[in-house]
Protein backbone atom coordinates (compact mmCIF):
# COMPACT_ATOMS: atom_id res chain seq x y z
CA UNK A 1 0.00 0.00 0.00
CA UNK A 2 1.51 3.18 -1.09
CA UNK A 3 1.16 5.93 1.54
CA UNK A 4 2.09 9.01 -0.54
CA UNK A 5 -0.46 8.59 -2.74
CA UNK A 6 -3.39 7.63 0.26
CA UNK A 7 -4.73 10.36 2.37
CA UNK A 8 -6.69 9.55 5.16
CA UNK A 9 -8.41 12.28 6.59
CA UNK A 10 -8.41 11.37 10.64
CA UNK A 11 -9.64 14.83 11.86
CA UNK A 12 -11.37 14.60 15.31
CA UNK A 13 -15.19 15.31 14.07
CA UNK A 14 -14.74 13.14 10.81
CA UNK A 15 -13.80 10.42 13.47
CA UNK A 16 -16.79 10.85 15.35
CA UNK A 17 -19.32 11.43 12.38
CA UNK A 18 -18.10 7.96 11.25
CA UNK A 19 -19.08 6.66 14.54
CA UNK A 20 -22.53 8.05 14.35
CA UNK A 21 -22.24 6.81 10.09
CA UNK A 22 -21.63 2.73 10.86
CA UNK A 23 -24.62 2.96 13.61
CA UNK A 24 -27.36 0.28 12.33
CA UNK A 25 -29.81 2.75 13.79
CA UNK A 26 -28.91 5.66 11.97
CA UNK A 27 -31.85 6.78 9.78
CA UNK A 28 -31.79 7.70 5.84
CA UNK A 29 -32.05 11.18 6.90
CA UNK A 30 -28.81 11.11 9.06
CA UNK A 31 -27.11 8.80 7.19
CA UNK A 32 -27.37 11.82 4.07
CA UNK A 33 -26.46 14.54 6.50
CA UNK A 34 -23.84 12.81 7.53
CA UNK A 35 -22.01 11.62 4.21
CA UNK A 36 -22.65 15.26 2.86
CA UNK A 37 -20.89 16.54 6.18
CA UNK A 38 -18.02 13.81 5.53
CA UNK A 39 -17.33 15.09 2.26
CA UNK A 40 -16.95 18.59 3.10
CA UNK A 41 -13.63 17.41 4.75
CA UNK A 42 -12.61 14.80 2.46
CA UNK A 43 -13.08 17.42 -0.32
CA UNK A 44 -11.18 19.68 1.87
CA UNK A 45 -8.14 17.60 1.80
CA UNK A 46 -8.32 16.77 -1.53
CA UNK A 47 -8.50 20.30 -2.95
CA UNK A 48 -5.48 21.43 -1.18
CA UNK A 49 -3.31 22.20 -4.37
CA UNK A 50 -5.28 23.48 -6.38
CA UNK A 51 -3.14 26.01 -7.73
CA UNK A 52 -3.27 29.85 -6.79
CA UNK A 53 -2.68 32.69 -8.74
CA UNK A 54 -2.16 36.47 -6.81
CA UNK A 55 -4.52 39.15 -7.83
CA UNK A 56 -5.00 42.71 -6.56
CA UNK A 57 -8.41 43.17 -4.00
CA UNK A 58 -9.92 46.74 -3.11
CA UNK A 59 -11.33 46.44 0.51
CA UNK A 60 -13.47 49.04 2.09
CA UNK A 61 -10.26 50.25 3.80
CA UNK A 62 -7.27 49.88 0.91
CA UNK A 63 -6.09 47.15 -2.06
CA UNK A 64 -4.07 44.83 -1.08
CA UNK A 65 -2.78 41.39 -2.69
CA UNK A 66 -4.56 37.98 -2.20
CA UNK A 67 -4.42 34.77 -3.73
CA UNK A 68 -7.37 32.89 -5.57
CA UNK A 69 -7.48 29.71 -7.42
CA UNK A 70 -6.73 29.58 -10.77
CA UNK A 71 -5.52 27.16 -13.38
CA UNK A 72 -7.98 23.80 -14.52
CA UNK A 73 -11.57 24.09 -13.36
CA UNK A 74 -13.13 20.85 -11.56
CA UNK A 75 -15.96 18.40 -12.47
CA UNK A 76 -17.35 15.99 -9.70
CA UNK A 77 -17.88 12.32 -11.01
CA UNK A 78 -20.15 10.29 -8.52
CA UNK A 79 -20.16 6.38 -9.00
CA UNK A 80 -24.29 5.95 -9.55
CA UNK A 81 -25.66 5.49 -7.48
CA UNK A 82 -24.37 5.65 -3.64
CA UNK A 83 -21.58 8.62 -5.19
CA UNK A 84 -25.00 10.73 -5.37
CA UNK A 85 -24.53 11.40 -2.03
CA UNK A 86 -21.16 13.39 -1.93
CA UNK A 87 -21.64 15.43 -4.90
CA UNK A 88 -23.72 18.48 -2.70
CA UNK A 89 -20.53 18.26 0.00
CA UNK A 90 -18.12 19.35 -2.82
CA UNK A 91 -20.78 21.64 -4.68
CA UNK A 92 -20.77 23.48 -1.14
CA UNK A 93 -16.76 24.32 -1.50
CA UNK A 94 -16.90 24.46 -5.33
CA UNK A 95 -20.49 26.12 -6.73
CA UNK A 96 -18.93 26.05 -10.30
CA UNK A 97 -18.29 22.27 -10.46
CA UNK A 98 -19.69 20.43 -13.44
CA UNK A 99 -20.77 17.12 -12.67
CA UNK A 100 -20.78 13.98 -14.62
CA UNK A 101 -22.55 10.48 -13.90
CA UNK A 102 -20.93 7.41 -14.47
CA UNK A 103 -23.76 4.50 -13.54
CA UNK A 104 -22.20 0.70 -12.28
CA UNK A 105 -23.89 -2.32 -11.22
CA UNK A 106 -22.22 -5.62 -9.33
CA UNK A 107 -22.61 -8.78 -10.31
CA UNK A 108 -23.73 -10.77 -7.28
CA UNK A 109 -21.74 -13.89 -8.48
CA UNK A 110 -19.13 -12.43 -9.64
CA UNK A 111 -18.80 -9.29 -7.84
CA UNK A 112 -17.17 -7.59 -11.19
CA UNK A 113 -18.77 -4.18 -12.17
CA UNK A 114 -20.16 -3.54 -15.01
CA UNK A 115 -20.99 0.52 -16.71
CA UNK A 116 -24.49 0.99 -17.64
CA UNK A 117 -24.26 4.67 -17.76
CA UNK A 118 -21.80 7.42 -18.84
CA UNK A 119 -22.65 10.83 -18.64
CA UNK A 120 -19.82 13.81 -18.90
CA UNK A 121 -19.62 17.61 -19.70
CA UNK A 122 -18.25 18.10 -23.09
CA UNK A 123 -15.27 19.47 -21.94
CA UNK A 124 -14.58 16.34 -19.27
CA UNK A 125 -11.04 16.42 -20.75
CA UNK A 126 -9.89 19.85 -19.10
CA UNK A 127 -11.19 19.42 -15.96
CA UNK A 128 -9.60 17.95 -12.86
CA UNK A 129 -11.60 15.56 -11.80
CA UNK A 130 -12.55 13.92 -8.34
CA UNK A 131 -14.47 10.37 -8.62
CA UNK A 132 -16.49 10.05 -5.92
CA UNK A 133 -18.20 6.93 -4.23
CA UNK A 134 -18.45 6.47 -0.71
CA UNK A 135 -17.16 2.88 -0.15
CA UNK A 136 -13.96 2.06 -1.51
CA UNK A 137 -14.65 -2.00 -1.51
CA UNK A 138 -12.74 -4.51 -4.32
CA UNK A 139 -11.74 -1.37 -6.07
CA UNK A 140 -13.35 -2.71 -8.59
CA UNK A 141 -16.01 0.18 -10.25
CA UNK A 142 -13.00 2.85 -8.99
CA UNK A 143 -10.81 1.29 -11.57
CA UNK A 144 -13.77 1.03 -14.41
CA UNK A 145 -14.65 4.51 -13.60
CA UNK A 146 -10.69 5.69 -13.86
CA UNK A 147 -10.82 3.43 -17.65
CA UNK A 148 -14.20 5.11 -18.65
CA UNK A 149 -12.95 8.53 -17.70
CA UNK A 150 -9.63 7.56 -19.63
CA UNK A 151 -11.21 6.44 -23.23
CA UNK A 152 -12.75 9.96 -23.09
CA UNK A 153 -9.65 11.75 -23.03
CA UNK A 154 -9.27 12.62 -19.40
CA UNK A 155 -5.58 11.71 -17.69
CA UNK A 156 -5.08 9.66 -14.61
CA UNK A 157 -3.00 12.41 -13.21
CA UNK A 158 -6.08 14.72 -13.58
CA UNK A 159 -8.13 12.19 -11.22
CA UNK A 160 -9.01 11.73 -7.89
CA UNK A 161 -10.50 9.09 -6.16
CA UNK A 162 -12.63 10.04 -3.03
CA UNK A 163 -14.86 7.69 -0.51
CA UNK A 164 -15.91 7.44 2.69
CA UNK A 165 -14.66 4.36 3.73
CA UNK A 166 -12.35 2.10 2.52
CA UNK A 167 -10.48 -1.43 2.53
CA UNK A 168 -7.12 -2.68 1.97
CA UNK A 169 -8.26 -4.61 -1.02
CA UNK A 170 -9.58 -1.30 -3.03
CA UNK A 171 -6.65 0.82 -2.37
CA UNK A 172 -4.44 -1.50 -2.81
CA UNK A 173 -6.34 -2.73 -6.45
CA UNK A 174 -6.50 1.13 -7.09
CA UNK A 175 -3.40 1.90 -6.71
CA UNK A 176 -1.62 -1.15 -9.34
CA UNK A 177 -4.00 -0.13 -11.92
CA UNK A 178 -3.36 3.76 -11.62
CA UNK A 179 -0.33 4.24 -9.23
CA UNK A 180 -0.37 8.11 -10.05
CA UNK A 181 -3.97 8.54 -8.77
CA UNK A 182 -4.62 10.06 -5.39
CA UNK A 183 -6.94 8.61 -2.84
CA UNK A 184 -8.67 10.37 -0.49
CA UNK A 185 -10.84 8.42 2.52
CA UNK A 186 -12.39 9.15 6.03
CA UNK A 187 -11.68 5.54 7.18
CA UNK A 188 -9.41 2.55 6.33
CA UNK A 189 -11.00 -0.37 7.68
CA UNK A 190 -9.91 -3.60 8.14
CA UNK A 191 -10.85 -6.21 5.31
CA UNK A 192 -13.87 -7.41 3.07
CA UNK A 193 -15.88 -10.14 3.81
CA UNK A 194 -17.06 -13.21 1.84
CA UNK A 195 -19.09 -11.44 -0.10
CA UNK A 196 -17.20 -8.39 -1.08
CA UNK A 197 -18.55 -5.88 1.89
CA UNK A 198 -16.33 -4.02 4.33
CA UNK A 199 -15.51 -4.91 7.47
CA UNK A 200 -16.71 -3.16 9.75
CA UNK A 201 -18.26 -0.68 6.60
CA UNK A 202 -21.45 0.84 6.22
CA UNK A 203 -23.56 -1.76 5.24
CA UNK A 204 -24.71 -1.02 2.00
CA UNK A 205 -24.23 2.58 1.56
CA UNK A 206 -26.43 3.20 -1.45
CA UNK A 207 -29.64 1.18 0.35
CA UNK A 208 -28.98 3.13 3.25
CA UNK A 209 -28.87 6.67 1.53
CA UNK A 210 -31.99 6.44 -0.31
CA UNK A 211 -33.54 3.62 2.28
CA UNK A 212 -34.22 0.90 0.01
CA UNK A 213 -33.09 -1.53 2.71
Amino acid sequence: MNKETLHVIDHPLVQHKIALLRDKNAGSKDFRELVNEITVFVAYEATRDLPLEEVTIETPITTCKQKMITGRKMAVVPILRAGLGMVEGILSLSPAAKVGHIGMYRDEETLEPHEYFFKMPSDIEERQVFVVDPMLATGGSAILAVEALMKRGVKAKDIKFLCIVSAPDGVEALQKAYPEIHIYTAALDEKLNENGYIVPGLGDAGDRLFGTL
